[in-house]
């Protein structure tokens, strides 16, 4: 493909952004002011390159967005300025094609789109920017040197570990070290990986007046690595940021930052999960225990643990975490309140020193928060009594601390009674009619922590 004549038609479809490709043209308007040599220029959203040796690589598939800040002495208002581009292939100069961004703001980035018919892949081209006020022009930018390149890494990386092998379990607790290697393809000069999907590449946000702040991604070590030579290779030595093994997501990138295709590595990891040892190994509702925590001995020996994080399941106020600070020895304590309506369930998971995660450890107690519900005249899955024959109910604790008791027959509103001395209540009720009949019931502690219901069914004769 070579960089002649071009179709005018592409430019004059893009009026919505203000562009036009012409010979020589300038904005009609009249300007006060002088026009200054356009800043801040940038291409594709990365920065301008004014060496001709070190061009800046890019992927111009959807075109090639130009920009730069017109320059104006004229400070009295928004005076009518625009900013003009040349472009041509630095091995043949003379082939100049001109884009122009009319009614551009001073002090804003003037974008202009080279369609991609423009450029060919794998050239190189020169481009520089002109502010231009009505009949007056600034001098040229110095100009900008970028390289096409739209073809992707032809091939993904392989990715191959020394101390977790693929398809065995492995000892957890050292980093895992990885080798990636661009198998000799000299487009590649880097590596994009992520223990999740690999996320889109971002080149650079976007400031205020439009103007693009570049990010140098090979500066991100947790996403990014530089291979030690084009086609050559790196070496990462990673800590799974979850337990039990990982997969690590790779991609190769080329200058322009363009993707192979995703290779994966999948590792596994033997149980590294901490002990977890309860002081009381049968705590009631109500109780406090302490939980004894000990670190994986094998875990331990790679790198010292640090601290727990404990994480409690159904208590009143929903699931908790909280993180506690080993001894010397890897070993911690930690005070739980055994609360939870419906049983205790704690899961455990240990940090070592390098940032290394465990396994998680389960502990649990199940009991039962339910009231007993007893009545003489009105036996449980039984019957008796009669339509205004009262039966009286004793509603019993199964654990301490009960305040009160709320119930409901059927769909009559809920009543609270408090619990006496001993924590039992009695209430009488009448049934209106014969029939099937059911009550539910449920205790509240004095600190306010309402228990499980118990449901009690009879029948009226």
């Amino acid at each position: 493909m070579s960089f002649g004549p071009r179709s005018r038609a592409v430019l004059a479809l893009l009026g919505t952004l203000g562009l036009s490709l012409v010979a020589a043209a300038a904005p009609a308007n009249a300007a006060g002011g002088t026009p200054g040599t356009p800043t801040q220029l940038f291409n594709g959203n990365r920065n301008c390159s004014t060496d001709a040796d070190r061009p800046t690589y890019l992927w111009a598939g959807n075109n090639l967005v130009v920009e730069g800040i017109p320059g104006t002495t004229d400070t009295t208002g928004n005076p009518p300025v625009g900013v003009r581009y040349q472009v041509w292939p630095v091995a043949d100069p003379s082939h100049t094609e001109t884009v122009t961004h009319d009614r551009a703001v001073p002090g804003s980035e003037a974008r202009s789109l080279l369609p991609d018919d423009m450029l060919v892949d794998g050239q190189t081209y020169a481009w520089r920017a002109q502010t231009v006020a009505g009949d007056a022009a600034s001098d040229w930018s110095v100009p900008c040197y970028v390289t096409i390149d739209d073809d992707r890494p032809a091939s993904t990386p392989t990715i191959t570990s020394p101390n977790y092998p693929q398809n065995q379990w492995n000892q957890g607790g050292d980093p895992v070290r990885f080798t990636l290697s661009a198998n000799g393809d000299d487009d590649v000069t880097g590596f994009q990986y992520s223990w999740t999907d690999v996320p889109v590449i971002v080149l650079a946000d976007i400031g205020d007046h439009g103007i693009p702040q570049p990010r140098d991604l090979y500066a991100d070590s947790a996403h990014f690595v530089r291979a030690d030579a084009p086609g050559g290779s790196a070496t990462l030595d990673l800590v799974p940021p979850y337990s039990g093994g990982g997969i690590l997501s790779v991609r190769s990138l080329d200058r322009a930052f363009n993707p192979s295709d995703t290779a994966s590595y999948m590792f596994l990891v033997s149980n590294t999960a901490p002990t977890i040892t309860p002081a009381d190994p049968s705590p009631e509702f109500g109780d406090t225990t302490t939980l004894t925590l000990r670190p994986d001995a094998a875990l331990q020996s790679r790198s010292p643990v640090v601290s727990y994080s404990v994480h409690t399941i159904g208590g009143p106020d929903g699931d908790k975490t909280f993180d506690v600070a080993a001894a010397a020895d890897g070993t911690a304590t930690a005070e739980l309140t055994i609360d939870g309506i419906n049983g205790e369930r704690v899961d455990v998971t240990s940090k070592s020193a390098n940032g290394w995660l465990s396994d998680p450890a389960f502990w649990g107690i199940d009991y039962d928060t339910t009231p007993t519900v007893a009545s003489a005249v009105y036996p449980e899955n039984g019957s008796g009594g009669g339509a205004g024959v009262p039966g009286t109910f004793t509603f019993t604790p199964k654990v301490k601390g009960v305040a009160s008791y709320t119930y409901s027959f059927d769909t009559e509103p809920e009543v609270t009674v408090a619990a006496g001395a001993d924590g039992t209540a009695n209430i009488d009720w009448t049934p209106p009619s014969d029939g099937s009949y059911g009550l539910h019931v449920y205790a509240t502690t004095r600190s306010g922590i309402q228990l499980a219901t118990y449901y009690y069914s009879f029948t009226v004769d």
